[in-house]
């Protein structure tokens, strides 16, 4: 796993290791500290989620998560959370199980969020969307979506930033 992680991705990791190991600074991240992590993050996970959590990474049963544990961990996380996130929002918005989503069907789903549009602001949406005309959304096309608008805020926050 190690061999995969770029010097700037292992530094990164290193450092939020550190910052999960701050309560007793020993090296290994205890069960009370993942609870701690978890609820800044403004999650709420019972001592059952916590132990099932242990249980999955403290691969050398320890009860505490050292290092590479936690790099495991990681790995595991920004692979499979993403794509299965991704493949969970897909659905929401293909309500009929094509594979594909139609312009009906975003708007119906904006609207069930809050999101009141008119016919010719959903037609603009599918339009920059359906990258291969077909007048439809399919899963490569949703994801693309996706990507672009985390790129913009992601842009826009750095731009923020720096314009102090």
């Amino acid at each position: 796993m190690n061999t995969q992680l770029s010097n700037e991705e292992l530094s990164a990791y290193r450092d939020a290791f550190s910052l999960f190991d701050k309560v007793d600074d020993s090296g290994t991240i205890s069960v009370d500290e993942l609870g701690a992590i978890m609820r800044s993050l403004g999650q709420k996970p019972s001592q059952q989620e916590l132990d099932r959590i242990m249980n999955e990474v403290d691969l050398d049963h320890s009860g505490t998560i050292d290092f590479n544990e936690f790099l495991a961990m990681m790995s595991k996380m920004g692979s499979n959370t993403i794509d299965e996130e991704l493949d969970e929002a897909f659905k929401v918005f293909d309500r009929d199980g094509s594979g594909q989503i139609s312009e009906e069907e975003l708007k119906a789903v904006m609207n069930s969020l809050g999101e009141r549009l008119s016919d010719a602001e959903v037609h603009a949406m599918m339009l920059e969307a359906d990258t291969n005309g077909d007048g439809q959304i399919d899963y490569k096309e949703f994801v693309k979506v996706i990507v672009m608008i985390r790129y913009r805020q992601l842009h826009s926050l750095v731009l923020q930033m720096f314009a102090h």
